[in-house]
């Protein structure tokens, strides 16, 4: 896997990032795909008679019990999602509509940043996701599997095309918790709302690429940021092909 993963981001999400130099970790729960990181990715209905008899010989008790373990798992989990590549359609359109930025970082330097006491579980290298049919789940008691990478780093094959790269932090540190600018005037909110920050040095931050309908003003106002950062930064604009359905850098 190549040590440069891209970050896509709408104009605000991008000043956030390059103002304050860090990663934005979001909770498990938060994403868009209601499969993402469920406990039902993984099969807890065949329990073993050695199971079932911990539990009064109650399966139903038995199957509760041992997946709300991964219930928990997903509320507990905040991560942070890259990508593989810069220039996917799709990827531009769910982000920022063609309008925001696509940062590329150099993840040798991020995971000297990234320290164990974020949280109780920490990862400092990307993990690829793994895009699979959900039909051919792992049996939770008969399967030799990492059940819990299983559940963050699995995705269905509809979402493939994104090529998606994640960290993790389980149960992050307070200390590294902040609220989001329109968040500060809500009176009420669940803690899963909130990110988690890791603040990384300024070589991390290796390219920039504008999107195709990005705004003159805000383009300005996001190299000038970019400059003051990593003056080494390479900035890039994406435009249409005129002869093919791609996007190219210039």
């Amino acid at each position: 896997m190549s040590n440069l993963l891209y970050k896509y981001l709408d104009i605000n999400g991008a000043i956030m990032m390059l103002y304050y130099s860090d990663l934005m970790y979001t909770n498990a729960t938060m994403f868009n795909d209601p499969f993402d990181c469920h406990p039902g990715l993984i099969d807890f209905s065949r329990v073993t008679p050695e199971r079932a008899k911990r539990y009064g010989w109650d399966t139903d008790i038995a199957i509760e019990f041992e997946s709300s373990t991964f219930e928990e798992n997903r509320e507990r989990a905040w991560i942070c999602c890259l990508s593989k590549v810069f220039d996917s359609i799709l990827m531009w359109s769910y982000y920022n509509k063609h309008e925001g930025v696509c940062l590329g970082l150099n993840m040798d330097h991020v995971a000297k940043y990234i320290k164990v006491n974020y949280g109780m579980m920490v990862t400092t290298q990307g993990q690829e996701v793994q895009y699979r049919n959900i039909l051919h789940k792992p049996n939770y008691y008969r399967d030799r599997e990492d059940f819990f990478s299983y559940q963050i780093f699995t995705k269905a094959k509809a979402w493939e095309h994104e090529q998606e790269v994640r960290l993790f932090i389980y149960k992050p540190s307070p200390m590294f918790m902040k609220l989001l600018p329109f968040q500060h005037d809500k009176t009420e909110f669940n803690h899963k709302e909130i990110r988690s920050f890791v603040k990384i040095g300024s070589e991390c931050f290796e390219s920039l690429y504008f999107g195709v309908r990005v705004d003159a003003a805000d383009k300005e106002k996001i190299t000038k940021l970019a400059r003051r950062l990593n003056p080494n930064i390479k900035i890039s604009q994406m435009e249409a092909d005129p002869n093919a359905f791609r996007l190219m850098a210039k």
